[in-house]
C-alpha cells in the first residue's frame, strides 16, 4: 500500500491556513464572551455533540485547569437529569458548526429557561443557535480536509483554537500563576517540574526553623534546635540575621571526633561552613535538585530576597516528589 503524503501535507496545510484566517474572530464578541467567563459566579458549562463535542470537553479541560470551574454537559444527557448540572451564575458555552442539531436545539430551549448567559460557537451567524445566544463566535463556513470534504477536521481544529484563545485570554486575565497552576497538575511530571522551593521544602512558612546565631556554642545550637523537627542541618545566621553558613551532621560529628567533649564549647560561627550554597524560596523546585546533583549536598538552604534563611529543602523532599533536574 502506497499512501499519498502529498495529500497528507495538504490536510496540515489546509488546518494551519484555517487558524491563521481566523484571527479575525477576536473582536468584540469575542472580549464579550471573555468577559462573560472571566465573571462568571458558577461554572463554564461546555457543550456539543460528535466532534464538536469531544473539542468541548478538551476546552472544558483546559478552562478548569486554567483557573475557571468548568465541565462539559452532553446534549442528549441534559434531557435526562443532566439539566440539574447547570446553575444560575453559569455560562454556557455550545459548539455545534451548524447550529442546526436537533439535541443543541433542545438544549438552548432548557438553557434560556434557566435564564443562564449563553455563548455559541459556529459557522452561521443565522442559525438557531446563533439566534438564541448572548454571544456568537462566528467562525464563518470552511471546506474541511477529509477527502470527501464532509468529515469534521478543519472546522473542529478551529474550534479547539478558538477554545484554546479564551481560555487562556481569561487565564492571564486573572493572573493565573505558575503556583496555580502546580496546585491544579500535582500529580503529573509538568506539575513537578513547575513546582516552587516553597511548595517542596520540609519547613513551611511559619514554623520553627533550626537556626542559630554566629555567636552561639555548639552546645546551645543543640539545645535550640533538639525540639525542631526532621532536619540534618542548622543554618548559622548573623547579626542581622542573615545567612553566614551551615552545620551539617557530618561536620559536627568531624569535629566531636577531633576535639572531642571540648567541640560543644566552639562557637557556630567557627564550625560552620561559610558561604554555603542556598536557593531563593520562589525558585522553581528543579532548580534545587540541579544543585543536589552538581554540589553533591544534602541539605540546602533557602532565603528570601534579603538572604534571610526562611526555610530549609532537604535531597530526600526533592526525591519524594519526583522532580526531575
Amino acid at each position: 500500500m502506497k499512501f499519498d503524503l502529498d495529500y497528507a501535507r495538504r490536510v496540515i496545510e489546509s488546518e494551519s491556513e484555517a487558524i491563521k484566517s481566523i484571527t479575525r474572530i477576536v473582536d468584540d464578541s469575542f472580549a464579550t464572551a471573555a468577559m462573560m467567563l472571566y465573571q462568571c459566579k458558577g461554572s463554564a458549562i461546555v457543550s456539543g455533540i460528535g466532534k464538536a463535542g469531544i473539542i468541548g470537553r478538551k476546552i472544558s479541560a483546559t478552562l478548569a485547569s486554567t483557573g475557571t470551574p468548568s465541565h462539559f454537559l452532553h446534549p442528549a444527557e441534559a434531557v435526562h437529569g443532566d439539566l440539574g448540572r447547570v446553575r444560575e451564575g453559569d455560562v454556557v458555552l455550545v459548539l455545534s458548526y451548524g447550529g442546526e442539531t436537533e439535541e443543541v436545539i433542545r438544549l438552548i430551549n432548557l438553557v434560556k429557561q434557566l435564564q443562564v448567559q449563553l455563548i455559541a460557537m459556529t459557522s452561521d451567524e443565522d442559525s438557531t443557535l446563533s439566534r438564541h445566544s448572548d454571544v456568537v463566535l462566528c467562525l464563518g463556513k470552511m471546506s474541511e480536509a477529509c477527502p470527501l470534504g464532509v468529515a469534521p477536521s478543519v472546522s473542529t481544529t478551529c474550534m479547539l483554537a478558538v477554545g484554546d484563545a479564551l481560555a487562556f485570554t481569561v487565564m492571564k486575565a486573572r493572573n493565573f500563576s505558575v503556583e496555580d497552576y502546580v496546585r491544579f497538575h500535582p500529580g503529573g511530571s509538568l506539575g513537578s517540574k513547575l513546582m516552587t522551593v516553597e511548595q517542596s521544602m520540609m519547613f513551611k512558612p511559619g514554623e520553627k526553623l533550626p537556626i542559630v546565631n554566629v555567636n552561639s556554642t555548639l552546645k546551645q545550637m543543640l539545645e535550640k534546635t533538639k525540639d525542631i523537627k526532621r532536619h540534618g542541618a542548622v543554618m548559622v545566621v548573623d547579626n542581622n540575621g542573615r545567612l553566614a553558613g551551615i552545620i551539617t551532621d557530618a561536620d559536627l560529628r568531624r569535629l566531636i571526633t577531633k576535639q572531642g567533649p571540648g567541640a560543644f564549647e566552639v562557637n557556630t560561627g567557627k564550625a560552620m561552613t561559610s558561604d554555603c550554597k542556598r536557593i531563593r524560596i520562589d525558585a522553581l523546585a528543579a532548580e534545587a535538585t540541579a544543585m543536589f546533583h552538581k554540589y553533591r549536598i544534602d541539605e540546602l538552604p533557602v532565603v528570601d530576597r534579603d538572604d534571610r534563611p526562611v526555610g530549609l529543602i532537604d535531597v530526600q523532599d526533592i526525591v519524594t516528589i519526583k522532580v526531575v533536574g
